[in-house]
């Protein structure tokens, strides 16, 4: 009979197989980053820097990087406000059709990305902003902003509603309310929500593919390197980008973890 230690030993031997399944190809790419060969294979060369020089001296990369940061920063900023009011209007109000309401806010993500792509190159096409950023940053907005909705409210839902209408007994008005109860409640989840959407923005590919034109992210000039040739420097690159992106999404999960601050 299997015992509870057993359970919970074989509990993390999976769990422990999956995580080696997720990041065992993501730090082969960073020691092959490392490599002197061009061509990645066993044994390896000798230790060199000579792959992220060569990602460091190239404009192209430069511009992509560049793109990508404004973008990221533009469309998290939009999102966690949209996310935010959403998850606001959903907390403190009902109405009638609020789940088609909902389900309309969080619709974006479930839809195949080459669809959600392929619609917003038409309807950009149509008002004009094919190929601008701000076709990319309206794009990764529409992206970002259900996961943003959903982490705040998330946090929401733990507030005690009581502490608005204490606020407004008091004296205070909505906006001071919104400014001194509810947003600083929701800081930790809006944090959360800024750099995962920011991270979710400066790792998507398929949606900047149709819609960047020549304002090309670091996904897609990874692509395009790839269909060149075999070049070291797409691991460069890539571990740089799988750098960032990790960074944001721990931080993000450090936030989103914080504890709700008690009510004395």
């Amino acid at each position: 009979m299997v015992n509870d230690k057993s359970i919970v030993w074989l509990l993390r031997v999976y769990l422990l197989l999956v995580f080696v399944f997720i990041f065992l190809p993501i730090i082969t790419s960073v020691v092959f980053s490392f490599n002197s060969d061009r061509f990645p294979s066993l044994p390896l060369g000798h230790f060199t820097w000579h792959w992220y020089d060569k990602v460091y001296n190239d404009p192209d990369t430069w511009d992509a990087i560049k793109t990508s940061i404004i973008v990221a920063l533009s469309a998290s900023t939009l999102a966690t406000i949209i996310g935010f009011c959403t998850a606001y209007t959903d907390f403190r109000y009902n109405f009638r059709f609020k789940n088609a309401y909902l389900a309309l806010a969080l619709l974006p993500p479930t839809i195949p990305l080459i669809i959600l792509a392929l619609a917003m190159l038409a309807w950009f096409s149509k008002i004009g902003l094919s190929g601008q950023i701000w076709a990319l940053i309206i794009a990764h907005t529409v992206l970002g902003a259900p996961f943003a909705m959903a982490i705040i409210r998330l946090r929401l839902q733990q507030m005690d509603k009581d502490l608005e209408s204490a606020a407004w007994n008091l004296g205070a008005s909505e906006w001071a309310t919104m400014r001194h109860v509810i947003i600083p409640f929701a800081l930790p989840s809006i944090i959360s929500a800024l750099c995962l959407t920011m991270a979710v923005s400066f790792d998507e590919f398929a949606i900047a593919w149709f819609v960047s034109g020549l304002n090309k992210s670091v996904p897609v000039v990874i692509l395009e390197i790839l269909q060149g040739n075999v070049d070291p420097q797409i691991n460069a690159i890539g571990s740089f980008v799988f750098a960032i992106t990790m960074t944001l999404v721990v931080i993000a999960q450090l936030f989103l973890f914080t504890k709700k601050p008690t009510n004395n």
